[in-house]
């Protein structure tokens, strides 16, 4: 599928009342500030409405239905989140091959935040891709647009896949997610701690925020933390909450 802008069917089909063939909802797992013991963002995570896994939701994606896929997640996510009252961001994945002009795709998700009330401001973009992105300048274009509409956008899983250090030269997010593959014995691994260490040190430099995804152990905190992560994710602070957001686990990390 071309990255690039192509023809006004993707709006059509936008507008004309289409469907994902699959009924799903989301889990919401914390994105936590350990400085000031304050969640920052939930991330909305796909979930079939009887808990099903994200797998069995994405494995009903293709290429003809992935942009109607990509405007019902976001949709989803903005009136769960206004339901449930979330008081900070909530961070939606979103294809960018799935955008094919990104004020126009906005479009549906801006609507969705003005009917539940929603603050447009609290939403955070993850560009979540495996596939590698061919047309970086569609993805540049996608960037623009959403920090001209005053959006914070992600790169998920950095480290993994396409998502390295040459993407930082073509465009810089607010903000990185290191991959959990990264994180994981993090404590134990020195090849993972320079790595992680050499990440930071570009992301500061850049003034990008760091989350550290998919957390488990005491001691990796302890390291990641050290090396001074504020932002962390995974199952040492939270499991995602189905349609919920769950309590924050605080005493893992006592000495934050």
């Amino acid at each position: 599928m071309p990255n690039a802008p192509i023809s006004p069917a993707p709006c059509n089909a936008c507008n004309g009342g289409e469907s994902f063939p699959v009924d799903f909802t989301m889990a919401f797992q914390p994105i936590v500030n350990v400085v000031d013991r304050v969640v920052f963002a939930y991330e909305a995570l796909i979930r079939g409405t009887h808990g099903e896994g994200a797998s069995v939701i994405l494995g009903q994606v293709n290429q003809h239905n992935r942009y109607v896929f990509d405007q019902a997640c976001r949709i989803k996510a903005v009136e769960l989140a206004a339901r449930l009252n979330m008081p900070c961001f909530v961070s939606i994945n979103f294809l960018p091959n799935a955008v094919y002009q990104a004020a126009t795709c906005i479009r549906a998700t801006l609507e969705a935040a003005r009917v539940h009330g929603f603050p447009t401001e609290r939403l955070i973009f993850e560009i979540t891709e495996s596939e590698e992105l061919v047309d970086k300048e569609h993805l540049k274009s996608i960037i623009r647009e959403y920090k001209r509409q005053g959006f914070k956008t992600a790169i998920d899983d950095f480290g993994a896949g396409y998502s390295g250090l040459n993407l930082l030269a073509e465009f810089q997010p607010d903000i990185i997610k290191l991959d959990m593959a990264l994180v994981r014995s993090v404590d134990i691994d020195a090849v993972r701690q320079a790595i992680i260490r050499g990440i930071l040190g570009v992301c500061q430099a850049l003034g990008i925020e760091v989350i550290a995804e998919g957390v488990e152990t005491r001691a990796e905190f302890d390291f990641l933390r050290n090396a001074g992560v504020t932002l962390f994710q995974g199952f040492l602070f939270a499991e995602a909450g189905f349609e919920v957001l769950p309590p924050v686990n605080w005493t893992a990390p006592a000495n934050g």
